[in-house]
């Protein structure tokens, strides 16, 4: 018994944090983007509705096992039809699929229609690191880099074995951020459960999701599809900051045009040469 409420209270003090499996975490991670918003909704219908069902069967099951009872009824029935039983174990399970289908249609529209995204964020999936890129109309504004995991014996105080890297993907808080997910090698999956967030990186296809996060912090996933013997050490850290500091990062990540004077002393250097 102190087993279990142990166990409840150890998942209720880690319910206030996100981005993060937790230590005998039951359930989704938090919701922090529209998309894993509506999963975690039509997860909670679907649980209402299943275990409805399940209330019922085994109602039915035990009025069935007392009322008909071979002590109570030596000699059983012999009818085997019952027009209208018939029909209402017909019509519930469609209305009940028409219930269902209702949020699952929604699911499907949000998880396809991105409106307006904010910005293009391009993920490309190696065998076995992450590959980040910022589209740019100018192109020497364009940010890209590699994202590698931080190996255990280089790990830092609060950093978090297999989910870290060395250099997470940036995005601004509250801004619509389009990704595009293709593959180099294999075929990965780009996973950031927090988001609501799971498609296949392929090579040669191109792939197209969303996300939005209204909360700063850092969320975690990893690479969902078999990929090769380091498939379980390409993980993926989000790291979400405010407007003002994803343009300060953003900034320093752009490397500074080459002067004019330079140039010229270059090219001098080169013709003398």
């Amino acid at each position: 018994m102190f087993k279990l409420l142990g166990l409840f209270l150890t998942t209720v003090s880690y319910s206030a944090a996100s981005g993060i499996p937790k230590p005998w975490q039951i359930g989704f991670q938090e919701a922090r983007s529209p998309l894993m918003g509506v999963i975690n909704d039509m997860h909670n219908l679907l649980l209402y509705i299943i275990f409805a069902i399940a209330l019922v069967v085994v109602l039915l099951m035990g009025y069935t096992i007392y009322k008909f009872r071979a002590s109570k009824n030596p000699v059983p029935a012999t009818f085997t039809h019952h027009t209208a039983l018939e029909i209402t174990w017909t019509v519930i399970p469609v209305l009940i699929l028409v219930v269902i289908l209702i949020p699952s249609m929604k699911i499907l529209y949000v998880f396809d229609k991105i409106e307006n995204p904010d910005m293009t964020v391009k993920v490309t999936g190696h065998q076995w690191y992450w590959s980040y890129e910022y589209p740019h109309d100018e192109e020497a504004k364009t940010v890209a880099f590699d994202s590698y995991m931080i190996p255990i014996k280089d790990l830092k105080p609060g950093q978090l074995r297999l989910l870290d890297v060395d250099k997470p993907l940036v995005i601004p808080q509250g801004k619509t951020v389009r990704v595009l997910v293709t593959s180099q090698d294999v075929i990965h999956s780009f996973s950031v459960p927090s988001f609501g967030i799971k498609i296949d990186s392929i090579p040669g296809r191109t792939n197209e999701t969303w996300m939005r996060v209204d909360k700063p912090g850092m969320y975690y996933g990893q690479c969902s599809e078999l990929c090769g013997k380091d498939h379980g050490f390409m993980p993926i850290a989000v790291k979400v900051v405010p407007q003002d500091e994803y343009d300060v990062w953003h900034a320093s990540q752009i490397e500074p045009a080459p002067q004019e004077s330079q140039i010229k002393t270059e090219t001098k250097e080169d013709t003398n040469g």
